[in-house]
Order: C-alpha cells, then sequence, then structure tokens
C-alpha cells in the first residue's frame, strides 16, 4: 500500500485492489422508489419474519453478505475479514449477522459514512496483503432507527421538512487482490475529520453533514491533484434534498465549483417525491444499498469510468441530543475505477 505524507489525509492504493462482487437489500418503501429496478432484492416484509425490527435487520445484513459471497461462490468460511456497521447500540445487527457467518470481524462505526469507511479500511487489508479478501457491508432500518433515536412508531408523530427518512437496507461488496472480471478498482481512500457546524437540529443532519463532505472533497482534490471533472460522478450518502444544496453552495464558496449534473446524492434519489420521505433518504444503508445496487453495476458496465463516493455520517446520539449537544459530522471518500481505467 502506498503511504500518505504528513499533510495528506488520501491512502493511495498503489496494487489496485478490485471488487469482486456486490449485493443490495432494500424494504418495501425503497422498492417502490425510482431505483427499484436496481436492486438485487427486494424484502415484502419488514420484519422479515423476525421477532423484532432490530433482529430483521441484522437478518437483511446477513442476507445481503450471503448474495454477495454466492455471487463470487465463495463459502463464508474463506471471509478472512468481515467490516460491518450500522446505526444500533453497540452495532448489534451487524455483530449478531457477524456471529452467524463466523468470519472474522471488524464492527465500525461512521453512523451514514459506515460503508465507505469499511471500504477504505478493507481495501487497505487487502492492498498491503494482510488479508485475501475483505468483506464489507453497512445497514439500517426505519423502524429499529425511529425506536432508538426518535420517538416509538406507534406515536406517529409528525416530522419537519429537512427530516430524512432512514432508509431500511443493506449493501455489501467484496474486496479482492485482483478478479477475473473486477467490477471496478479502488484506487485511493481519504479519511474525514470531525467538523461540528454548531447545527443542534436532529431533524436537519443535511446541514450538519455537507460541511464535513465538503472538507473532504477539498481534501481529496488536494492530496490527489485532481479537479471535480475528473470524475464522471461525485455520489455522496445522505446529504438529502437540502444537504445537497448547502454542499453546492460551500463548494462555490470555497472556489470550487461543482457541476451539478455530476453531483449526486443517493438520499435525495432514493424515493419519489409521493412517498412522503421529506428531504429524502438516510441511513448507513443508503449509500451502501444505491452504490452496490446501481453506481457499482454502471461501473462494471463501462457506463462510468471514474466515480468519487463520499459517505457521511452525524455522529450524534440520543444522549447527546438530549443534553443539547451540537452534532458533530465527518466524512469519508473512496475513488472507484472501472476495468476500463486499468
Amino acid at each position: 500500500m502506498g503511504g500518505r505524507d504528513q499533510a495528506s489525509r488520501t491512502l493511495t492504493f498503489t496494487n489496485r485492489p478490485v471488487i469482486a462482487a456486490q449485493s443490495s437489500v432494500v424494504g418495501p418503501k425503497e422498492g417502490k422508489g425510482p431505483l427499484a429496478r436496481h436492486f438485487d432484492q427486494i424484502l415484502d416484509d419488514d420484519l422479515l419474519g423476525m421477532a423484532s425490527w432490530e433482529q430483521a435487520e441484522s437478518e437483511m445484513t446477513r442476507r445481503a453478505a450471503m448474495a454477495c459471497l454466492e455471487k463470487r461462490a465463495m463459502p463464508e468460511t474463506e471471509v478472512e475479514a468481515m467490516l460491518c456497521g450500522d446505526l444500533l447500540n453497540q452495532i448489534i445487527a451487524s455483530s449478531f449477522a457477524a456471529r452467524s457467518l463466523g468470519a472474522p470481524f471488524l464492527g465500525l462505526y461512521g453512523a451514514c459514512s459506515t460503508m465507505i469507511e469499511g471500504m477504505i479500511l478493507g481495501a487497505a487489508l487487502v492492498d498491503a496483503g494482510y488479508r485475501k479478501n475483505a468483506l464489507c457491508a453497512a445497514s439500517s432500518h426505519f423502524c429499529s432507527a425511529e425506536r432508538q433515536f426518535r420517538f416509538p412508531l406507534e406515536l406517529g408523530n409528525q416530522r419537519p421538512p429537512s427530516a430524512q427518512w432512514t432508509a431500511t437496507a443493506c449493501g455489501a461488496l467484496l474486496i479482492v487482490p485482483r478478479d477475473e472480471r473486477p467490477i471496478g478498482h479502488i484506487t485511493h481512500g481519504t479519511l474525514g475529520v470531525v467538523i461540528d457546524a454548531g447545527i443542534a437540529d436532529a431533524n436537519h443532519m443535511g446541514a450538519a453533514m455537507a460541511p464535513a463532505v465538503a472538507d473532504t472533497i477539498r481534501a481529496h482534490l488536494r492530496d490527489t491533484r485532481r479537479q471535480p471533472g475528473d470524475y464522471d460522478l461525485i455520489v455522496t450518502g445522505d446529504l438529502g434534498i437540502y444537504g445537497r444544496e448547502i454542499l453546492i453552495a460551500l463548494m462555490r464558496e470555497g472556489g470550487v465549483p461543482l457541476d451539478d449534473t455530476r453531483l449526486v446524492d443517493c438520499g435525495a434519489s432514493l424515493y419519489h417525491p409521493e412517498q412522503d420521505a421529506h428531504a429524502g433518504g438516510s441511513g448507513c444503508g443508503c449509500i451502501a444499498s444505491v452504490l452496490c445496487g446501481k453506481y457499482l453495476t454502471e461501473l462494471s458496465e463501462g457506463r462510468l469510468w471514474r466515480i468519487l463516493a463520499l459517505g457521511s455520517g452525524a455522529m450524534l446520539s440520543p444522549t447527546s441530543s438530549m443534553q443539547g449537544q451540537s452534532i458533530p459530522s465527518i466524512s469519508y471518500a473512496v475513488a472507484l475505477e472501472g476495468v476500463a481505467g486499468a
């Protein structure tokens, strides 16, 4: 793995590890959205036949992981590292899924940025030769997240327009050193720093996360000496409708304007307006499912050549919110290239 100098936040993966397989699983609401045809599995039931929402989320993670491995014809006993996280206390959806797979496990918490954080760490392990493969996944579930962060569903509380809908979704992908038919290469990973813009409204996470995304984009471009136009798409995790607009304004004010036609936000594109998701989707499973379901497929098919994918996480908890704390946020980025870019 290539080193980084003291001023750089970007890792350069000199051996260009590849994504060999990916899968995406989403809930019924997401399966009725504009991206429905891109997902591998659309669930009929949010509970998946389980006794609780939390158990359902863990089962969804297990299914996504197994579906990914099946595409590569790899038994779970050959997984050398599973990097996974979710929104729940002690990341129980991920750890319980890892319990069923029996793979060496690295549990992660980056809030909604977890999938990209996992991809950076997984690529580093594989690129350096420490692991022969790394299975990365991230999940979220509307009902389990509402129970933990907001109010019981039975109350039917009103949500302000800036609020986002936690996606019931999971994405999984497998990173290996090389493959005969790679989906794409992971070439760079940019680490985030925790940024607090002073936003204390837990229903306006897009505003809290946009400054962290802007900071990571600037760091990535500085470290790699690239421009936004060097990417076919810049894909953000779940800024939502309003957070996306804030990001555009921040980048313009910082002298690095983004092409609106090349900037897509997974949260802003996951639901139809009439689905009443307000500002769009959020949750660890948001960018995980959309990246694995849509954009990695387009990369493998040659419709895209180079993508910069940025996950963004609002690092709040119910405790910090009730204590009146503002919302610190973080963003990680990975640069992905198709086979044509090899």
